[in-house]
This record gives C-alpha cells, sequence and structure tokens, in this order.
C-alpha cells in the first residue's frame, strides 16, 4: 500500500513542526518533503491538519472494554474485588471482542499503539492481529493463591511470550500485577522471566495511599525502595500510575531508568486523591509517558484528552501555567514510549515506520499553524478531532470508517456480553 499525506503540518520529533508532504510505501516512511509528486493507492489532503506520529496508550487493559461503567463509582478495593469476579467468569468469546471494541475505539482516537496488561493474552494477540493495531501485551501475573487464571500464572507468561515471540504487530512480555497481588518470590520470577527474553515488563505501582501503608506495614519499606531492593528495577521497567513517590523514591528510580506512566483521568475518577509528581520524575531520569488505564475506570479511551488533563493538573496543583508545556505532551504521547519499546517508530522520519496519526478538527483547530500547532494538539484537540490513522503503512481508520473492519458486528457482540454481565451484577 503506498499513501500521499499532503500538505499537513508535521510534527516529526525531529525539530519544528513544518508544512510538508509524507509518502508512505508498503509500511514505511519513504519520503517527505515540501511537496512530494507520486502516484499512490490513497492520496489525503492534509491542509489545515495535524500529521503526528502515532499515539501510544502506554496502559490499558483493553478485553474489559465491554465492561464500561458496570464498576464506576466504587471505592478502589470494591472496584478490585467486583473486577476480579467478572475476570473469573469471562470466556474468550467475551474477551476476544471486549478486545476488539477497545482496539477500534483506540483507531479512531489516533493510537496506532498500545501497552496492556490482562491474562488470556493469547486471545487479546489474536484481535491485535486481525484488526492491525500495534500490541504490546504483559500476560498478568498475581500470585497463585489469588488468581482467576486456568493454570500457574507465571507459566502461562512464559508460554505466552515463547508463542509470540517475533510476531510483527505482538510483543509479549510478563506483566506482575502489584506489589499487593504478587509475592516477593512472584515479583523476582517475573523480571526473571523479562531478562532471560530481553523484554520490557510492567507493573502497576504506588497507585493509592493503602497500596503504599500496606507494603511498609509488611516489609518495613515504600514500594520503589522494596522493588529496587529485590532487584526488580531497570530501564525495562514499564510503572503504571506512580501517584505516591517520595523524592528518595524518584531519584532511586531514575537512576534505574524507568518509565513511568501517568493516567490522570482513571486516578480522578477512582478518587486516588493526589497527583503524579510528574515534573519531578523528568528532572531526575525517569521516562514520562501516557496512559488512558481500562475502559472500566477511564470510561474512554482517549489519549489526547488525557494529555490535556495531565498537563492541566500540573499547573493547577503548583500554581505555575508554565509548566507541562505541550511539548513535552507530544513526547509523551509518541516518541518517549519507543525509549523502552524500542523500534524506529515514534518520528516521522525517512526510514521510520509508518505509525501516523492525521488530526484534524474543523473549528477547534482555527487558526492552526506550524509555530502553534502542538499547542493545538494537546489544548484544543480531542481523539474526536482524528481524522486518519495509519498503522505498520495501512491506513485503518478513514474519516469515520474503518477500512475492512466491520465494526457493526463488533458492536452488536458487545452489547450482548454488556447485558450478560449487567444482569450478572444484578443478580
Amino acid at each position: 500500500m503506498q499513501i500521499l499525506l499532503k500538505g499537513g503540518i508535521v510534527i516529526s520529533n525531529e525539530g519544528n513542526p513544518k508544512i510538508q508532504d509524507v509518502f508512505i510505501d508498503d509500511n514505511l516512511i519513504s519520503q517527505i518533503s515540501e511537496s512530494v509528486h507520486v502516484e499512490a493507492d490513497f492520496k489525503i489532503n492534509c491542509e489545515r491538519k495535524i500529521v503526528s506520529p502515532g499515539f501510544v496508550n502506554m496502559h490499558t487493559h483493553v478485553a474489559m472494554s465491554n465492561m464500561r461503567s458496570l464498576l464506576d463509582d466504587l471505592p478502589f478495593d470494591k472496584f478490585l474485588n467486583n473486577g476480579f469476579k467478572l475476570d473469573a467468569i469471562r470466556n474468550d468469546e467475551e474477551i476476544y471482542y471486549g478486545s476488539k471494541l477497545g482496539i477500534l475505539e483506540m483507531l479512531s482516537k489516533g493510537i496506532t499503539s498500545f501497552l496492556d496488561m490482562y491474562y488470556s493474552e493469547d486471545i487479546v494477540a489474536k484481535a491485535v492481529e486481525e484488526l492491525g493495531i500495534r500490541g504490546y501485551l504483559g500476560w498478568s501475573i498475581v500470585n497463585k493463591n489469588m488468581t482467576t487464571q486456568k493454570g500457574e500464572p507465571l507459566k502461562n507468561a512464559e508460554n505466552f511470550i515463547n508463542k509470540f515471540r517475533g510476531h510483527e504487530l505482538v510483543t509479549p512480555f510478563p506483566a506482575p500485577h502489584g506489589v499487593y497481588s504478587c509475592d516477593r518470590d512472584d515479583l523476582i520470577a517475573s523480571k526473571e522471566i523479562a531478562d532471560r527474553y530481553d523484554l520490557p515488563y510492567t507493573i502497576h505501582l504506588s497507585e493509592t495511599r493503602q497500596e503504599v501503608y500496606d507494603l511498609v506495614k509488611k516489609e518495613k519499606k515504600r514500594p520503589v525502595e522494596f522493588l529496587d531492593d529485590i532487584g526488580f528495577l531497570s530501564n525495562r521497567l514499564i510503572a503504571a500510575h506512580a501517584l505516591y513517590l517520595t523524592l528518595a523514591e524518584i531519584r532511586r528510580a531514575g537512576d534505574k531508568g524507568i518509565t513511568v506512566v501517568n493516567d490522570p483521568i482513571s486516578n480522578m475518577k477512582l478518587g486516588n486523591g493526589n497527583f503524579s509528581p510528574v515534573l519531578e520524575m523528568i528532572q531526575y531520569g525517569i521516562n514520562y509517558t501516557l496512559g488512558t488505564d481500562s475502559a472500566t475506570t477511564e470510561n474512554s479511551l482517549d489519549l489526547l484528552e488525557n494529555a490535556k488533563i495531565a498537563s492541566l493538573l500540573q499547573k493547577n496543583y503548583r500554581e505555575e501555567p508554565l509548566s507541562m508545556p505541550p511539548t513535552i505532551m507530544v513526547k509523551a504521547l509518541t516518541i518517549n514510549p519507543y525509549n523502552v519499546l524500542k523500534g524506529k517508530l515514534g518520528k516521522i522520519v525517512e526510514g521510520y515506520l509508518a505509525d501516523i496519526t492525521v488530526v484534524g478538527g474543523k473549528y477547534s483547530q482555527v487558526p492552526l499553524t506550524p509555530e502553534n500547532a502542538e499547542n493545538i494538539l494537546i489544548y484544543s484537540t480531542s481523539g474526536s478531532d482524528v481524522t486518519h490513522t495509519i498503522v505498520n503503512g495501512k491506513l485503518l481508520y478513514n474519516n469515520g470508517e474503518f477500512n475492512n473492519i466491520n465494526a457493526d458486528e463488533i458492536i452488536s457482540k458487545n452489547m450482548k456480553i454488556y447485558e450478560h454481565y449487567k444482569s450478572l451484577m444484578n443478580s
């Protein structure tokens, strides 16, 4: 497939935004210049639009998309308990169609890659490969005394890795759930699996005060201190949330070069009561990225919405409007994820893989210029302004329509699944 993007304002992550043409040949960005004259299968007019590297959702549980609204407005412990109860009864078809629903939503919001944590990631992987998005899939590991999985979580995770290693669109890895759901040996074994296959790995970290208090009571250490002391921290660790970190913890995490995922809307909706100390993290070498969390906590999978809220939270809490400028947020959406995920992605430069998002709100982006393009993207735009989503050189989302995807069937299946879940919750 050949795609020509004409006359858009290109945010390349290599210098300032410019008005340029971008030519995609097969799955690579082949040519970028002020004017490209070639024939292509798709020629897209991008005038008065932003052409950005694809957005990367660094933390979600995509299969839970058909559970949306069922766990709303619950205290965190009840949210977890009810979620685990539903997890225990879900079948492969429900996970498969829930994953497809979440992937459709993400594609429509300009998300070209996502990092997931769940069990049955082999089912999620099937949905990923059928719909064409890029999936970094972490098999959830919890203590065997807590799990709802069939079999042993650590073995399940390693089997999943061996099955999907080397796939073009799927990167499999271990995902220990948290310090409250894994014991010391689970965490050490998870890290050993990641080391053995040279993979990233992910965990929920310091998401609530209670999580921190309980670990301090048990181990006499805060979460980052505990994880560092057992050799768990590294530059391949992706830690979701990280709300309750002290400066000493931030320094230790920064020394190891970990990646943190800021999920501001999910954290606020769950009433977790704090904001992530992002500026300190960046100052001390932590790689800063963004996520939506699942549709059961955030309710939507709109990463642009999270980027704006993440920026505004820092400005508001610190009473400093210069905090978290758009350039930082754009990098968190696009290039920073690949500091840990690796690969020729996150930039619009010749020779890179063609994961690209086109954003063109009709009114909210006026007046749009190269000089204000990043400001417009972060402060004036939501996922509903995305017009085109290209993954691995394929045009998957085109002005409200999905190419070669039966969206109506996916929606219909998920409505029936949701009604089933609702009846179980009410019984």
